[in-house]
Formats: structure tokens, C-alpha cells, sequence
């Protein structure tokens, strides 16, 4: 019997779905089982919702102090600072999204081979360490003998925009070039060494006092202002260096008691080009932070916890509330003993450590808090250990919040010391960065921030095995990183001024 028309139709229209379907189901399939192309399509949608939150705060934040002066918002100061809080808190939450464990895997095992260094690597860590030599020499040497203008001083010019500021960007932003530059090491490999063993239940802790101190020194000291005490403090500093790495060996002096190698280490961890096995290798910036092998030790965590601290006191210390409040502290600690400058002194220190402690504790308290809601068996400290290497990317964005207008604005008095370190000008160019500059200060701040959640994130998915467990193991440290963001913006939102009762 003919069929129908109508069942002609429908038969047509079975064929066609059917066709439709297979393409559809082939090209679902096709889809699925390339994995590149679906952790390609994740990474874009996640990093595409990132971007819009943080452009959305840095670029409100940058108009309101582009074109006013810092001690003028134009919006309320705790919706500035609840909106920064919240970016860190939405990004988290979009992180938790996140869960597929190969597309993490795949953004922190992604990398481009680069070319073979160890043919060439000899010759260049030899002239890099006579160079960081020579410069040692005249700092010191210029700094007694040289002006003592701070932007005409080769000695303060070298020190703080070059290491201080410099060194510490080109390591986190592109890779640690410290060990080739290390003059200290370029001596020492000259004397015979390994007199006593380095003792390892020190750890990292002589690095973390020698931190300290030296931030200590900046603060209480005037080795910015005066090269004369500058130049002292580098001999100083030197003299500690060379003796310790002779008693103990190169090696775990530097790896270990040498404040500046070990925050050059750090900072190389969030840095995007790495030497491994004798090549160079491009990586996403910040992959290595998951690495369990970053922080091993308690000192490793106070170290980095210090990094963050030091430049939280320094930002504190140089702002009108700062000033007031030690101000009021010198004031009501007089007691009819001592000097003004005395107190001071002691008012600035207790300050300094008190802080230090209390963001030491509150990390650490993280790592308590994340073992008692994830009931697992991984102690506190090991989870301390593991979530703390994202804290450098939080420690990166406030250095180059911190540093970069100092950077470009001795940059030209620089180039004219380096060019002519015996006799620079009279009256070194200076520049003065325009008002949006103060705009990318927040943006470094948050972009620091984000990192560090998707660090963490990618720390706890490795770490634990169930992906609840994982999420919930982030909530403190994620409360600990906005309360750091809200302080630093806080921070950033004060109209500055200079520290009272310092020389």
C-alpha cells in the first residue's frame, strides 16, 4: 500500500533529525574528548568574569584618585574598601566553580621550553657577580665620599630604586636573576669556606630576623636620606654576609640565613620564567606556587608572612593616620623618662613586631580553622605550608603597589648616576608620575589578591582528594586574604605624609 504524503513527511523529516542528531552527537563528542579545547573554553570564561570584576574596581578606584589628591575619595571609603573586599570574595566564589582537576592540572603543567643556558651559563654568572661586585664597591665607597643628595647619590639611587625596588619586579615579573647578580657570592667563591655546619634546625629563621631588621633599619635610620649611613649599613651588612657564608658554605648560608637570596627565592616562585634542567622555561606566572617543595618549614611561612607585613607597616607608617597615631602613642607613653626620640623609637618597634605577630597568627590560626571544617587528617601545619606559597602573589602585587611610582620617578636621576656615578648632577631630573598612576597601585593590590586565590584554589584540589572538602578548606585563608586586601587599600586610600620624631 503507497503511503501517505504525510507519512512521506514525517519519514523525511526522521531522516533529517536523525542526520541532525549524528552531527550533533559526533561533533559533542569530538568536543569532549579534546581536552585542549574544552580547558581552553573553561580558562577564557573564568579569566573573561575575573577581568570584569577587577577592571570594574581598579578603574573606579583609579578615576577617583586620578585627578584629586589622596586624602579625597569620591565615593564613601568603606564602600572603596568593601568593594575591594568583595572582588577578592566573588573571585573565590568563581573559583569554586572550577573543578576540574585536569584543567588545574593542565594551567599549572603548562609550559614552553626555551633554550639550553648551561653552555653559557658559567661565562655570565662570572660577569654578573664581577658587575654586582663593582657596583658593591662604589655604593660603598660613593656613599662616604659622593654628594649627599639623595637623588643625586649613586649609593641610595642603586640601593633602593635598583634592589629595593627593581631587582624585586624583574624577579617576580620575569625570573630570579639574583644568584647571577649576588656580589656577596661573587666574593665568597674566592675564599675557602665550609668551616662549620649550618645547623638545620635554624631553617630559614636567620633570614626571617635578618628581614626584620633590615626593615627595622630603613624605618628607624636615615639610610634613605643620608648616604654616609647607607654606605655604613651596606659595609655592615656585607661584612654579616661574607663571614656567615665562609663559617657555613655558600650554599646554606645563601639558602638559608641570607634574607636577600631567600626573598629573591620567594618571589621567584611567582615569576614565569624558570631553569630547569639546564633550559629556560615559560610558564603561566604564578604556576609553581602550588608546589609543595615552595615552603617547607615554619621560618618559610614567617618569612613570607614578613613580606607581606613589611610593606604593610611602611605603606602605615607614611600616611596622616600613621603619623597620628604615633604621635599619640609617643605622647601618652611619656612618663618623664627618657628622650622624645627614644620612645619613638620603642613606639615604632612595638609596633612593628606587634603587627608582625598578629598577621602571623591569623594565617596560622587559618591553617587551624581549615583542619577543624575540613575534618581531615592532614595536620594544621602542612596545611599551613601548602596554602602559604600563595600568599608571594599577594606579596608581589603590594611591592609593585608599593614601588613602582618610586621606580619611575628616580628613574632618570638613576640613568644619570649610573652614567656618571663620580660626578652626577647637581640637580638630578626627577618625574612626577600623573594622577591615574595612584589608580594602578589598586589594580597591582587586587590582580596580587586574585592570584593568590586561584593559587589557593589549585593547592586545595591537590591536596585534597574530595572536591568538597577542597572548597571548604579555602574559606579562612580566603577570609585572612581579604582582610589583608581591605587593610592595603585602606592604605592606599590615606593622603600620605612624612613619619614623626625619624631623622
Amino acid at each position: 500500500m503507497p503511503s501517505s504524503p504525510d507519512s512521506d513527511t514525517n519519514s523525511g523529516a526522521r531522516r533529517e533529525g536523525d542526520t541532525d542528531s549524528g552531527l550533533e552527537s559526533r561533533l559533542h563528542n569530538w568536543v569532549v574528548s579534546n581536552t585542549k579545547l574544552r580547558l581552553l573554553i573553561q580558562f577564557v570564561t573564568w579569566v573573561s568574569v575575573l577581568t570584569l570584576f577587577t577592571e570594574t574596581v581598579a578603574a573606579g578606584n583609579g578615576m577617583t584618585l586620578s585627578k584629586q589628591p589622596r586624602d579625597t575619595l569620591a565615593v564613601p571609603r568603606w564602600l572603596y574598601l568593601a568593594t575591594g573586599g568583595a572582588t577578592i570574595g566573588a573571585s573565590a566564589l568563581l573559583a569554586s566553580f572550577v573543578t576540574d582537576r585536569a584543567f588545574i592540572r593542565y594551567l599549572h603543567s603548562w609550559s614552553v621550553p626555551g633554550p639550553t643556558i648551561d653552555d653559557w651559563r658559567t661565562p655570565v654568572v662570572w660577569t654578573g657577580r664581577g658587575l654586582g661586585i663593582v657596583v658593591l664597591g662604589l655604593a660603598v665607597y660613593l656613599g662616604v665620599t659622593g654628594p649627599q643628595l639623595p637623588t643625586a647619590s649613586f649609593t641610595i639611587l642603586v640601593t633602593f630604586v635598583v634592589v629595593r625596588a627593581g631587582l624585586p619586579m624583574l624577579t617576580y615579573l620575569g625570573g630570579n636573576l639574583w644568584p647571577v647578580l649576588n656580589p656577596w657570592r661573587g666574593i665568597v667563591s674566592l675564599l675557602p669556606t665550609g668551616f662549620r655546619t649550618y645547623p638545620e634546625g635554624l631553617a630559614r629563621w636567620p633570614a626571617v630576623g635578618g628581614l626584620l631588621l633590615l626593615v627595622w633599619v630603613e624605618v628607624i635610620f636615615p639610610v634613605s636620606t643620608i648616604p654616609s649611613v647607607l654606605s655604613i649599613a651596606i659595609l655592615g651588612y656585607s661584612v654579616v654576609t661574607i663571614a656567615g657564608a665562609v663559617l657555613v658554605g655558600p650554599n646554606a648560608w645563601f639558602g638559608n640565613a641570607d634574607p636577600l637570596s631567600v626573598l629573591f627565592r620567594f618571589f621567584g616562585a611567582v615569576a614565569p620564567v624558570k631553569r630547569r634542567d639546564g633550559k629556560l622555561t615559560v610558564k603561566l606566572p604564578g604556576s609553581d606556587l602550588t608546589n609543595a617543595d615552595v615552603i617547607t618549614d615554619t621560618s618559610d611561612v614567617a618569612f613570607v608572612i614578613a613580606l607581606i607585613w613589611e610593606l604593610t607597616y611602611s605603606g602605615f607608617i607614611t600616611t596622616q593616620t600613621g603619623a597620628a597615631t604615633i604621635e599619640t602613642l609617643v605622647s601618652h607613653s611619656n612618663i618623664g623618662v627618657g628622650a622624645v626620640q627614644i620612645r619613638a623609637i620603642l613606639i615604632y618597634t612595638l609596633l612593628f613586631v606587634s603587627g608582625y605577630v598578629v598577621f602571623f597568627g591569623a594565617y596560622w590560626y587559618a591553617g587551624v580553622l581549615s583542619r577543624r571544617r575540613t575534618g581531615t587528617y592532614i595536620s594544621a601545619k602542612r596545611i599551613a605550608f601548602r596554602f602559604a606559597p600563595s600568599l608571594l602573589a599577594i606579596a608581589a602585587g603590594y611591592h609593585l603597589a608599593h614601588y613602582t611610582g618610586l621606580a619611575v620617578s628616580l628613574s632618570p636621576a638613576l640613568g644619570m648616576a649610573i652614567v656618571s656615578p663620580l660626578s652626577p648632577p647637581a640637580n638630578p631630573l626627577t618625574l612626577s608620575p600623573p594622577g591615574w598612576f595612584e589608580g594602578l597601585s589598586i589594580a597591582y593590590v587586587l590582580v596580587g589578591h586574585l592570584l593568590a586565590i586561584w593559587a589557593a584554589h589549585a593547592t586545595a584540589y591537590e591536596l585534597f582528594s574530595s572536591r568538597l572538602v577542597a572548597i571548604r578548606s579555602q574559606y579562612p585563608f580566603i577570609l585572612v586574604m581579604i582582610g589583608y586586601t581591605v587593610i592595603s587599600l585602606w592604605i592606599l586610600s590615606l593622603p600620605g605624609a612624612t613619619p614623626p620624631y625619624l631623622p
